[in-house]
């Protein structure tokens, strides 16, 4: 018999795993879906399925998807976990096998021996004909059905990724279609930059000589630049031959920016030092000649626990800075654009890589699914236009959808999973991406909560 969910931050309020399964068709709507949305929000999150093993931290969460699907003024709701490896073995054996990430575990169960233990809990995209969740860490892409949310496989493009990992922060490319996407790993080369065709084949491999082991978290693409941050949120096997977390926090290192040209290779990246920091996430980058603009939600340090480093799970210290990479300077220069705490920084993905102007963050709350509000802001003029759903709501990452492919860029609409933690359900929040202090356009509403999550997409058409 399986355990019971110990009390845990992270397993209670918007946390609490949801263990069930299904479908509801047509939620009940307060206000009017606008006709132009005819597609699905994917999104993807932890929600264990059993009891963890030694402490818990939801990076190990098993991975469940939630698909909201939006045609003709209404509103489908599906959800399903990823079925992969590690859940299949712990569903047999009707208990947690893997150690959670940060977690004492004790010795290795044996059962888990040869067995991939990542939970493809991060992110879902849509990319060369196929719906992938995925994680940074242990596991291939998992392959779904995008409609039934059924798990299909895990791909590693015909052995391309040799050793089956892959980010959970792929960029699209808007222009050329290509996917654009890297690993990283405690071993020798630290980082590999992978090339994938609009149709999903493997064109490029770059191995990366970084100058240490790093969770590099998320990457930085512009039309003509790849950039990899370095920093000293360190990787080392001695630190887990001693039994302690393998990362840990080394701000002497500071952090160093490797900026490779989309043309070139290895040999042409340019390394830069700056301050030591952490971003998980960025907004969005472009590229002026020799200089490169870099908005970036930044912590001072690393926010989860590692080298006696305490994540703060009621709040986060990141706000919105700009990098500014001078490639003749060989400087980077560091601005806060704003004071108020945010994260999982989003923009109008046509802008991908390109100039541009609007973008949007979850703000006033914790990392994931705790954030009270939702920003829009102008990154020109530095504008910033706030939603607040109120300190007893909890909202997920914002989606933006244009209104037509056409639109102008920030054109459209802002979809968030909306937390209330009176009545313990959620709801699908639609907002005007342009008036977004204004009321929701509508509102889906769940018979149920949905566990707070990281990543999510929108597919047009689905």
């Amino acid at each position: 018999m399986s355990r019971a969910m110990p009390k845990h931050p992270f397993l209670s309020g918007v946390w609490e795993p949801w263990p069930m399964e299904g479908e509801v068709r047509n939620l009940p709507v307060t206000g009017e879906i606008p006709r132009e949305l005819f597609g699905a929000l994917y999104r993807n999150g932890p929600n264990p399925q059993l009891a963890p093993r030694g402490g818990y931290h939801p990076f190990s969460g098993d991975g469940m998807i939630h698909g909201f699907f939006v045609r003709d003024g209404r509103v489908d709701y599906r959800n399903r976990w990823v079925r992969t490896p590690r859940f299949e073995v712990e569903r047999a054996a009707g208990e947690a096998l893997w150690s959670s990430f940060m977690g004492p575990g004790g010795a290795p169960d044996p059962r888990t021996e040869g067995v991939p233990g990542g939970p493809a809990n991060t992110n879902i995209v849509w990319h060369g004909g196929k719906l992938l969740a995925l994680v940074e860490g242990g596991l291939p892409p998992v392959e779904l059905d995008p409609r039934t949310l059924h798990t299909l496989c895990t791909t590693d493009y015909d052995g391309a990724l040799r050793d089956g990992t892959f980010t959970a922060h792929p960029k699209l490319d808007p222009e050329t279609g290509q996917m654009l996407g890297f690993r990283y790993s405690v071993m020798e080369p630290y980082v590999v930059y992978y090339e994938i065709s609009a149709d999903g084949k493997v064109t490029r491999e770059v191995p990366i000589d970084a100058p240490w082991p790093s969770m590099v978290h998320d990457f930085i693409t512009t039309r003509e630049h790849v950039i990899f941050p370095i920093f000293p949120a360190t990787l080392r096997l001695e630190r887990a031959a001693r039994g302690e977390s393998v990362l840990g926090w080394e701000p002497e290192l500071g952090t160093q920016i490797g900026v490779m040209p989309r043309s070139g290779g290895a040999k042409d990246i340019v390394w830069l030092q700056t301050d030591p920091c952490y971003v998980f996430h960025p907004m969005n980058a472009y590229t002026e000649g020799r200089r490169i603009v870099a908005d970036v939600a930044r912590y001072k340090q690393l926010p989860i626990p590692a080298a006696g480093l305490k994540m703060d799970i009621g709040g986060s210290d990141a706000s919105l800075w700009r990098w500014e990479i001078d490639l003749d300077a060989r400087k980077v220069i560091q601005t806060q654009r704003d004071d108020r705490a945010c994260e999982f920084p989003r923009l109008d993905e046509r802008r991908t890589g390109l100039p541009y102007r609007v973008g949007f963050a979850g703000g006033e709350g914790g990392l994931g699914g705790g954030f009270t509000s939702i920003l829009r802001y102008d990154v020109q003029s530095g504008k910033r236009v706030v939603h607040d759903f109120g300190s007893r709501s909890a909202v997920s990452e914002p989606i933006f959808v244009p209104l037509e492919p056409d639109a102008p860029e920030g054109q459209g609409f802002v979809l968030t999973v909306v937390y209330r933690a009176e009545t313990g359900r959620s709801d699908l929040a639609i907002l005007d991406a342009e008036n977004l202090d204004r009321a929701p356009l509508a509102l889906a509403h769940l018979p149920h909560r949905v566990p707070g999550g990281f990543h999510g997409n929108w597919r047009s058409g689905a």
